[in-house]
């Protein structure tokens, strides 16, 4: 019996061991700053993944990176993504930001752009 327990808690310790280790890697995406055209086009597919999930109205669709540039926050550089979605009822969010590290990972995204 004492021996089936050591087992499980060795198990249970490798598992959780292997799940800590993997938390923190990349998973395909290089440390490698992106450029203007690849923040835009990392964003864009963002949005499409928004309107997918219904996160976003379908009209968001059609819209197109209206600016896409390097902004400090809280002493770090960063890149935000604006749309602008004309069908938009409500004008508080007619613009969407979406931030991105300088590497193109998703932080978040407002209608604010802070």
């Amino acid at each position: 019996m004492k021996l089936k327990t050591l087992l499980l808690g060795l198990t249970l310790g490798l598992f959780s061991m292997i799940a800590i280790a993997g938390s923190g890697h990349d998973h395909g995406h290089s440390h490698e700053p992106v450029n203007q055209e690849n923040a835009s086009s990392i964003a864009t597919k963002i949005v499409a993944n928004f309107i997918k999930q219904k996160t976003l109205d379908k009209s968001w669709e059609s819209t197109t990176v209206s600016s896409s540039e390097k902004k400090m926050f809280n002493g770090k550089q960063e890149w935000v993504v604006s749309f602008e979605n004309e069908k938009v009822t409500d004008a508080k969010k007619r613009k969407l930001y979406i931030f991105l590290t300088l590497s193109g990972d998703y932080i978040a995204a407002n209608y604010t752009g802070k």
